[in-house]
């Protein structure tokens, strides 16, 4: 089998001019893509930066367009109320908002700002709305007609407060609910000899599909032990964030604890089993409270289909003569 070496003479010949052509093709074909190569990567490099110059443009006017100025403008009546709203030397009412918010769990600190702002926006938008709009559905007398109005600016006023309260309902629910296993978890991590700050990160792992609320915060006195708080504040902040007279007890009881020298462990399992017993006791009150509350549908409902039922027989007999 002839070598590569004589395939390449039997091509191109014995002749030093042939390879010499050969060689030279070879040397400026590979100078020609080296530079075909740079240009492209140099036009690449001013595309790039031809874009963001472009962005950049696109992003100095938008924020001279009037939605720029909109969000500024907004961004600025947020920044004020959240410094008029949000600072420690408020009264009670605003201090009562914050706490509200926490345990609906809103935790942006911007949110009372944003509570009142979008408060007063809902109570005009729906006033206004109702003053345009509502000649076109029904002819009014003029007293009913500033009533409804007035009625579409209370009902944008309490609109936020009337959903606020149905998210602090919804959490209070789930975290009483959780609370026992909340407990119980406690338990067994304190049995394997974990420490508390290390069975509430624990437990705060496990809960987290199940109680999502509890999970959050229940992570967030993780966060303030790690700051430095003791575990005393953060149990009673943790306690203030659920709402709930068990979580204070518990925060009660950790304190005890540890200023008398008592087993933790010893501690939580009896309020454990307290805390499951009291949730028994719930359900067996909403189960024995149900045929009361089922007694007035069953009379508005039910009855009334039954009582069709049997005596519709005798009135057709009575107005047919046929007895």
């Amino acid at each position: 089998m002839d070598s590569p070496y004589d395939t390449l003479i039997s091509i191109v010949g014995d002749r030093g001019s042939s390879m010499m052509a050969l060689m030279v093709f070879l040397a400026v074909a590979v100078l020609a893509f080296g530079i075909m190569a740079a240009a492209h990567s140099r036009s690449s490099v001013r595309r790039r930066a031809a874009g963001i110059a472009e962005y950049s443009g696109e992003q100095e006017a938008e924020k001279n367009s009037l939605r720029g100025s909109s969000a500024r403008a907004v961004q600025r009546l947020l920044d004020y109320t959240t410094k008029h709203y949000s600072s420690d030397d408020q009264g009670g009412d605003a201090k009562v908002l914050r706490r509200r918010l926490v345990q609906a769990g809103i935790f942006d600190s911007r949110a009372a700002a944003i509570f009142f702002v979008v408060r007063t926006g809902l109570a005009v938008g729906l006033a206004v709305g109702t003053f345009f709009f509502m000649p076109m559905l029904a002819t009014l007398k003029p007293s009913m007609f500033w009533l409804t109005v007035m009625a579409g600016g209370a009902l944008g006023y309490v609109g936020p407060s009337f959903y606020i309260s149905r998210r602090i309902a919804r959490n209070t629910d789930e975290h009483r609910s959780g609370f026992p296993d909340f407990l119980d978890l406690l338990v067994v991590c304190a049995d394997s000899g974990l420490s508390m700050e290390a069975s509430l990160e624990r437990v705060g792992r496990e809960l987290g599909d199940a109680y999502p609320s509890l999970c959050t915060n229940i992570h967030m006195t993780n966060l303030e032990i790690r700051a430095g708080k003791s575990m005393t504040d953060a149990l009673e902040h943790f306690a203030d964030r659920l709402g709930l007279d068990e979580a204070r007890a518990f925060a009660t009881l950790i304190q005890q604890s540890a200023e008398l020298g008592s087993s933790i462990t010893d501690a939580l399992r009896v309020y454990s089993d307290d805390m499951r017993h009291k949730r028994l006791s719930r359900a067996e009150e909403k189960a024995y409270s149900l045929p009361a509350k089922l007694a007035l549908p069953m009379m508005l409902c039910i009855f009334p289909t039954i009582f069709v039922i049997i005596m519709l027989p005798v009135a057709v007999r009575v107005a047919t003569g046929n007895f």
